[in-house]
C-alpha cells in the first residue's frame, strides 16, 4: 500500500524549533513535487512550502526565513524544519505529493494523515 506518513509533531514553546518528516512508503519509483500544508482550527488549509523534484523551493510569506523544506530523494522523504515558532503556527501539518509513479501506475494528489503542531505562548 502506498501512503505518506508524517511524524514529528508535538507541543513546543514559542520561539522554539520542531522538525517534521514525511516518508512515502510502498513500491514507488518516482516522486514529484512535495509540499507541506497546514490547517488551523476554523481556517482553510494553506500551502506552507513546496520543493520540486529538482530541489527548487517556495514558501508562504508567513514562514519565510523561519521554515526550511528539504527532501531526500533516495529515502523518498520530505522534511520541514520549523524555527522561531509562533502560536499562530499551531495547526495540523500535512504533506502532499503532486504525482508519484508506483508499481500499480501513477498516483496524483496524495496526502498524508497529518500531524499536530501546537505552539504555546
Amino acid at each position: 500500500q502506498v501512503q505518506l506518513v508524517e511524524s514529528g509533531g508535538g507541543l513546543v514553546r514559542a520561539g522554539g524549533s520542531r522538525g517534521l518528516s514525511c516518508v512515502a512508503s510502498g513500491i514507488i519509483f518516482t516522486v514529484g513535487d512535495m509540499d507541506w500544508y497546514r490547517q488551523a482550527p476554523g481556517k482553510q488549509r494553506e500551502l506552507v512550502a513546496t520543493i520540486t523534484s529538482g530541489g527548487d523551493t517556495n514558501y508562504a510569506d508567513s514562514v519565510k526565513g523561519r521554515f526550511t523544506i528539504s527532501r531526500d530523494n533516495g529515502k523518498k522523504t520530505v522534511y520541514l524544519q520549523m524555527n522561531n515558532l509562533k502560536p499562530e503556527d499551531t495547526a495540523v501539518y500535512y504533506c502532499r505529493v503532486d504525482r508519484m509513479t508506483t508499481h500499480r501506475g501513477p498516483l496524483i494528489d496524495v496526502w498524508g494523515q497529518g500531524t499536530q503542531v501546537t505552539v504555546s505562548s
